[in-house]
């Protein structure tokens, strides 16, 4: 099955929305409730000075899943940077295996330029078959680079996400999730410090899911979708767009039929099949919040020590 047909069938200002309490399906019936908190546009540069890392094992999970939302970290003042830590051999379509890594990675550079990332890094392990690699070489790698970054913000497949099959998206999540403490720590990679670096990690992480996971955070990216849609359609070789709304328009106008939908030319065939169509989930997932378009996620931040909030509230001159 190709990976666009499997999409296709399948802070500030923040308000709390809603409780939704959930039921384990074992017999003890426990049950738990977590608050679901909307993250809507904030004027201004609130987050100048910050860095996001935006992770993915495949060129089109970060455009689908948190595209939005990067683009809206990015125009609240973040500098973003795209790590595609697989090489995309195994999906989208070419003459060869390198043929495609490279139709993709030329892919990638552009979603991330189109996404506003400052650069665009690749880390290259084998695609479907990065749990065959040790974990612990790319968790180095990882911390490397939030070290030399000064990465504050992650954005990654969840690694408590439910049904996830695909072992690259498991591996990455658990790769940055035990990446994202270790990077603060001055006893992980002493080598980094002789180099110039110094110990730096992420403070809070946006954790999406293709399956079942525990949403606490709705981020509303309606200001966004027709730029999150642009960058998309840049992820022609395995993207959930492609060419799918010039062929659908064609296959249409064979059988004597259009689609008023579709437009009257590809290119904006194209769009507005991406728009209504490969990223429909944006717009369903929206609705129960009062939305047009958002992107959903389990949202962590890293634990405050409660002694620096005392001090810092309540410490007084000498």
């Amino acid at each position: 099955m190709q990976r666009r047909d499997f999409f296709l069938s399948a802070s500030l200002m923040q308000e709390p929305a809603l409780t939704r309490e959930y039921e384990s399906g074992g017999t003890a019936g426990v049950s738990y409730q977590t608050q679901v908190t909307i993250e809507r546009p904030v004027a201004g540069k609130p987050h100048r000075g910050k860095v996001l890392a935006a992770i993915q094992p495949h060129c089109d999970d970060i455009p689908i899943f948190a595209g939005g939302t990067i683009l809206k970290l990015i125009d609240e003042g973040y500098t973003g940077y795209l790590i595609t830590l697989s090489d995309d051999s195994m999906a989208g379509e070419g003459s060869s295996i390198g043929d495609i890594v490279q139709k993709n990675e030329r892919d990638t550079k552009q979603v991330g330029e189109r996404l506003g990332c400052k650069e665009s890094f690749f880390l290259n392990y084998p695609n479907h078959n990065m749990d065959a690699w040790p974990i612990i070489e790319i968790r180095a790698r990882l911390i490397f680079l939030f070290r030399l970054l000064k990465v504050d913000t992650v954005l990654v497949y969840d690694p408590s996400g439910l049904y996830e099959r695909n072992p690259d998206h498991y591996i990455t999540a658990r790769a940055v999730e035990s990446a994202f403490w270790m990077a603060g720590s001055e006893w992980d990679y002493p080598e980094h410090f002789r180099a110039g670096l110094t110990a730096y990690g992420p403070k809070d992480a946006y954790y999406f899911s293709r399956g079942p996971q525990l949403v606490n955070r709705v981020v509303d990216i309606g200001t966004y979708i027709d730029a999150k849609v642009r960058a998309n359609l840049a992820n022609v070789t395995q993207g959930p767009a492609g060419n799918n709304g010039a062929k659908l328009r064609a296959r249409l106008a064979a059988q004597g039929k259009r689609l008023p939908l579709l437009g009257n030319d590809d290119e904006t065939a194209n769009r507005q099949y991406t728009k209504y169509f490969a990223l429909a989930r944006d717009r369903t997932r929206a609705q129960p919040h009062g939305l047009r378009y958002a992107e959903v996620f389990h949202y962590v931040s890293r634990d405050e020590s409660p002694v620096d909030e005392y001090v810092a509230k309540n410490a007084v001159p000498l």
